[in-house]
């Protein structure tokens, strides 16, 4: 442990190698982010966006529990073991999805493909505040996230691309074989482990004598409801990932439905996470310097405003800036959520709670599938999208309210 140290440059290396990963976790995402919804409507017949999001919801709750079980298990067994099994689930996805002769195939790769993202992309998270330490987490988590949302973004306008260009399946999910291999065998061969410099960290703490591990219970509650300021975190995080669930499921069928192709649609579904990953570059280490809470109400009230443009002005190029404007929002809020965790939890739980916070977050995917589906079912897919808007717009309302402190100090205990 003497040769250990902590800090982005002395670990670059390795660092570096988890910033190109993460790119890899996100482009499994990114495989279904134009076509799925299309695939269901067009080749399997549903036309309930209940039946059509279900897909959403397999994946959501699946990375919701397994984000919880993953980071808890971290913490006793190491960050490495669960990345690795993380890419054993991705392996069987994309064939899957090419094979898949009715709908229920797809909830199942999408539940196959939620344990990938959880444990994968939890542990390139957690794997990178190990290295970096308490100074630089912004920067850090900025790096991770635009990595991964950048590859969804840029996946999201190949296989739109593709599949204008040739068919919805199977040619767009070939790529998504040549992913999961690899991150695989990266994973496998050449990613260390990194617990040991949370322990160097903790073992430096000024709390580290009288710090306890609490139990997984109590950490959840803590995270959860006991302390006003992580409430209002997860929240964020709930209501964050509950409007993407709308824009994965529903955006593609309401652009289809005024006459838009599918390589259109691809352009306007990869602006989104494109633009929400390049500037998590910024947000992130942003986040270090000026605090959280600014950061993520405004973000949660620009993201509302780019959903309430896209649904209140029907046209191609103004769908184009209310995507950029959800991408902005969201570039403000999804680095400084996690630095926002991170500056609560002693270092030997981090993971714990943001394993907790994940849970919340994540569940934020099933929850907008289902309640977007169902109204746009009964009501229309407009009343859906506004709904959503106005939900996420109270959500950074409530971040403005009861964020007490935008730079927490790290506490021992729970207790």
């Amino acid at each position: 442990m003497s040769t250990m140290r902590l800090g982005l440059r002395e670990n670059l290396p390795q660092f570096a190698l988890l910033v190109v990963l993460n790119a890899f976790v996100g482009a499994m995402v990114g495989l279904e982010r134009t076509v799925l919804p299309l695939l269901g409507e067009q080749e399997f017949g549903l036309s309930s966006k209940t039946a059509i999001t279900s897909f959403i919801v397999s994946f959501g709750v699946t990375k919701a529990v397994i984000n919880l079980v993953a980071a808890r298990l971290s913490d006793r067994i190491g960050r490495k073991p669960i990345l690795v099994v993380g890419w054993l689930f991705a392996l069987p996805v994309p064939f899957l999805i090419i094979a898949a002769p009715a709908w229920w195939w797809i909830d199942l790769a999408n539940v196959l493909l939620g344990a990938n993202q959880a444990m994968a992309w939890s542990m390139t998270v957690i794997m990178k505040v190990d290295l970096v330490g308490p100074k630089r987490r912004g920067l850090a988590l900025g790096l991770n996230e635009f990595a991964g949302y950048f590859a969804v973004g840029v996946m999201s306008w190949l296989t739109g691309y593709i599949a204008a260009h040739s068919a919805l399946r199977p040619q767009p999910f070939y790529l998504g074989i040549v992913i999961a291999v690899v991150g695989f065998i990266v994973s496998l061969v050449f990613v260390r482990e990194t617990r040991p410099y949370a322990h160097l960290e903790a073992s430096t703490s000024p709390q580290a004598a009288t710090a306890v591990r609490p139990s997984l219970a109590t950490v959840f509650y803590v995270t959860t409801l006991g302390n006003v300021s992580l409430f209002a975190t997860c929240q964020a995080g709930l209501v964050n990932n509950l409007n993407d669930g709308m824009s994965w499921g529903l955006y593609p069928l309401f652009f289809a439905s005024y006459g838009l192709g599918v390589a259109s649609i691809g352009v306007i579904k990869a602006v989104y996470p494109a633009v929400w990953g390049v500037l998590q570059i910024a947000t992130g280490p942003l986040s270090d310097r000026f605090g959280r809470k600014e950061l993520i109400a405004g973000g949660m009230i620009v993201q509302a405003g780019g959903i309430w443009l896209t649904v209140l002005v029907p046209t191609y190029g103004v769908w184009l800036l209310g995507a950029a404007l959800q991408g902005l929002g969201t570039a403000m809020v999804y680095p400084t959520l996690l630095a926002a965790i991170t500056d609560h939890a002693h270092p030997t739980w981090r993971a714990t709670s943001l394993g907790v916070y994940r849970f919340w977050r994540d569940l934020g995917y099933a929850i907008g599938a289902l309640l977007s589906g169902a109204v746009a079912d009964f009501v229309g897919l407009g009343a859906a999208i506004h709904l959503v808007a106005a939900l996420t717009l109270a959500s950074g309302l409530v971040v403005a309210a009861a964020m007490r402190t935008p730079r927490p100090v790290p506490v021992a205990s729970v207790a």
